[in-house]
């Protein structure tokens, strides 16, 4: 299996990740998307760039899956999504640090690579 397949579950449970550290002081789980609205700092960013995570997660998956359907090479297309995940990961580490210009940065590299991959099999 294409290293691109385990890239799609590990881009599928970042926002996972991120909400866990969201909410790790929460006590509320009756209404744990209330107590959303009283996070600050850090923990107010993460929560942010999980939202953020759910919101990029199809682009992602579905170019992998159309990629590799559509014969390009499972080699780049797995180089390609482990630099997506990569970018992914210090967007999310910038975004709780709360460095917005190299955020941004990083979120474009993200979506640079994402249609890199999506494209991939129109130069095949």
């Amino acid at each position: 299996m294409p290293i691109a397949y385990w890239c799609i579950l590990v881009a599928a449970l970042l926002p996972l990740m991120l909400v866990g550290y969201a909410k790790s002081s929460s006590k509320d789980n009756n209404t744990p998307r209330d107590s959303a609205e009283n996070l600050a700092g850090a923990k107010r960013r993460a929560y942010a760039a999980h939202q953020n995570a759910y919101e990029n997660f199809p682009f992602f998956a579905v170019s992998v899956l159309a990629a590799l359907n559509f014969g390009a090479s499972p080699g780049t297309v797995s180089g390609l999504a482990l630099l997506y995940i990569a970018f992914r990961l210090i967007y999310s580490w910038l975004y709780i640090a709360d460095k917005p210009s190299l955020r941004s940065a990083a979120y474009a590299g993200g979506l640079f690579a994402n249609i890199a991959i999506f494209v991939l099999p129109a130069f095949r």
